[in-house]
């Protein structure tokens, strides 16, 4: 029996994989908003410390959209901190647990999957110009690639085999976060056109099952993709995140 936990487990592919993995067995721990403010690193490192201290699969789902920008009371721009900082912080905390289970494995969702769309804002990580909800996504996505990339650079022994996966197009209600009209046209896209959470997570649990030894796997609905990151980026990154996440 795997112990599992999920950032994002009480709803949307995060939801649905915690209840697939349940039905088949697995020990899962899904954490929602209620367990803790993954905005704060204090709070994301409080609950590292309730965590299993075993870990077999570490799901990151837990995401954060909004059309204006955000502080949180440290001054980082909250989707940032919720999407791409706590998810540093949860793994580097979290990874003497994981190298503790058996065939450790850790899923971000969701990456751009390979897409060339958006950049890092080297000079602005916190978007404090010319914010949109748009350029916060695609900053977020981009910085996820490169958390994948960088990990086995910056642990080239750990056991632990790290999944990038993309499920593109799925409607987990990210179109309420929109102003009309855009609500309204996103929103009647995603029922026409959108994958629904459940047979996504579905797949992904199947990607879980199928994993190769490769330290690094990426997957862009279930299909292998190469990334284009530069490491030098992905060194970059982590020592931004690094100096964020360090208590004053």
């Amino acid at each position: 029996m795997r112990t599992v936990v999920i950032t994002g487990g009480t709803r949307g592919i995060g939801g649905a994989l915690a209840r697939i993995l349940t039905e088949r067995g697995d020990r899962v721990v899904a954490l929602g908003s209620a367990d803790a403010d993954l905005a704060t690193v204090e709070e994301t490192e409080a609950l590292v410390e309730k965590l299993p201290d075993r870990i077999d699969v570490l799901v990151l789902a837990a995401g954060a959209f909004s059309t204006r920008r955000v502080e949180t009371a440290t001054g980082l721009e909250r989707s940032f901190a919720i999407s791409v900082l706590s998810r540093f912080v949860l793994v580097e905390r979290l990874l003497p647990a994981l190298e503790r289970g058996e065939g450790p494995i850790v899923v971000s969702l969701c990456g751009v999957g390979g897409i060339p769309a958006g950049r890092i804002h080297w000079d602005d990580l916190q978007l404090t110009r010319g914010y949109s909800l748009f350029t916060a996504t695609m900053q977020g996505a981009r910085a996820l690639d490169l958390l994948g990339a960088g990990f086995a650079a910056r642990h080239p022994r750990s056991p632990v085999r790290y999944l990038l996966w993309n499920p593109l197009f799925v409607g987990t209600g990210m179109h309420r976060q929109l102003g009309r009209p855009m609500r309204w046209i996103t929103g009647a896209a995603a029922a026409v056109l959108a994958e629904r959470p459940d047979p996504a997570a579905e797949r992904l649990a199947r990607a879980l099952d199928e994993l190769p030894a490769a330290q690094l796997t990426a997957l862009r609905k279930g299909r292998p993709i190469n990334l284009a990151t530069d490491p030098a980026d992905a060194v970059r990154l982590y020592a931004a995140l690094e100096k964020m996440a360090e208590r004053p």
